[in-house]
């Protein structure tokens, strides 16, 4: 990755920072936006942050989302609109604007991090696993209309991964029956998922794209 520009969304803590840190090992220049600098909710803030960008970006990974938990009939309008907007349309407007210069200069990677639950269902996702599955439908087309340019596009759905995110929506008892229902017996690190990051996003990855790549140590096998 050196020489190389990205752009990881959502890169203050848990995978977004892992994914960060080793993008900048192997010698990427990363943009980390904070909230404050690029706010998915507002597109007013993601054409600014657009319209500042200093220099083309070589490699974009729509990281940033929400999880509101809760049911359909739980889920308000707002709720709805807030989660479709940070975790599918912004992503999608990132994406078709530094996709075509991409393609101009021969070289790109995108990255959308999607999730299990864009996979198999759960209750209480009803607005998180239909952003996810829209995000599944955006990496497979994008990807297809930018192969010939020299640009790869795919999305890692990561099943439960040890961050705070994770602690937050689950009790210590839903955890310990999570992990048992995990064939390798534990939650993923931030670090492994960072990793499969790092191949997908870089120049080992020449033949893959337009894939979503379940990473969830054999949960959905079940």
């Amino acid at each position: 990755m050196n020489g190389r520009t990205a752009l990881v969304t959502g890169a203050s803590r848990g995978i977004g920072s892992a994914i960060a840190q080793r993008f900048a090992e192997l010698g990427a220049r990363v943009l980390a936006p904070s909230r404050a600098e690029l706010d998915l909710a507002d597109d007013d803030s993601v054409d600014g942050y657009l319209a500042d960008l200093q220099g083309p970006v070589d490699i974009l990974v729509n990281n940033a989302g929400v999880n509101s938990l809760g049911a359909a009939a739980e889920a308000s309008d707002e709720e709805i609109a807030e989660t479709l907007h940070v975790n599918l349309v912004s992503p999608m407007r990132l994406a078709r604007a530094v996709a075509p210069v991409m393609a101009a200069r021969g070289y790109g990677r995108i990255l959308n991090v999607s999730s299990i639950w864009a996979v198999v269902a759960k209750p209480r996702r009803f607005a998180y696993a239909a952003s996810k599955a829209g995000l599944n439908g955006m990496t497979r087309t994008l990807a297809v209309e930018v192969a010939s340019a020299g640009v790869l596009v795919n999305a890692i759905a990561p099943g439960f991964v040890d961050t705070e995110l994770t602690r937050a929506n689950n009790t210590r008892a839903e955890l310990a029956a999570i992990v048992s229902g995990i064939p390798l017996g534990r939650l993923a690190q931030p670090a492994e998922i960072a990793e499969l990051a790092a191949f997908l996003c870089s120049s080992r990855n020449s033949f893959v794209t337009g894939q979503v790549i379940v990473a969830d140590g054999g949960y959905t096998c079940l």
